[in-house]
């Protein structure tokens, strides 16, 4: 395949969040019932977004968070499957890490189900011991008051 024409692009401001809903549910079973205001409150406390396109067509998105000094993750990365398999998914990766705010960071940090291996090969390395989540679908409320009755402190709404 011909990737001459392929651009990327790290400027967030033009993202196309129904052409970026249809890619993640074609391609992402975890972000399959993402919604529009989810994904643009998502974008917006991202920073760097990189989007990759055929013309005018969306084929592949990545973010990160970061502190731009010691942490930083990797979200939701994905190439359109008709695309997959001719480096596209590397240079994303590798345009993500060498945004200024994840470049210079002590760590990296990438959550996948199966494709460790594809990540590997870029130069991450499994890592058993952060394994920690909470998941956070109870209310506010409710989260307050689980960390409330755990820890000996008050709380102030």
């Amino acid at each position: 395949m011909d990737c001459s024409h392929i651009q990327f692009c790290a400027d967030k401001l033009n993202l196309d969040f129904v052409q970026l809903q249809r890619l993640l549910a074609k391609t992402a079973f975890w972000a399959r019932e993402r919604n529009i205001d989810e994904l643009q409150i998502a974008i917006a406390n991202s920073n760097p977004v990189v989007t990759v396109w055929d013309k005018q067509r969306l084929i592949g998105f990545a973010r990160a968070t970061s502190d731009g000094i010691y942490r930083a993750a990797i979200w939701d990365v994905v190439i359109d499957p008709d695309y997959q398999g001719v480096g596209l998914g590397r240079k994303l990766v590798q345009t993500v890490l060498s945004h200024p705010l994840v470049s210079k960071v002590e760590r990296v940090y990438l959550t996948t189900t199966h494709q460790q291996s594809f990540y590997e090969r870029i130069g991450f390395e499994r890592n058993e011991t952060t394994t920690m989540v909470l998941h956070n679908s109870d209310s506010s409320e409710d989260l307050a008051r689980r960390i409330k009755e755990q820890l000996p402190v008050t709380i102030d709404n």
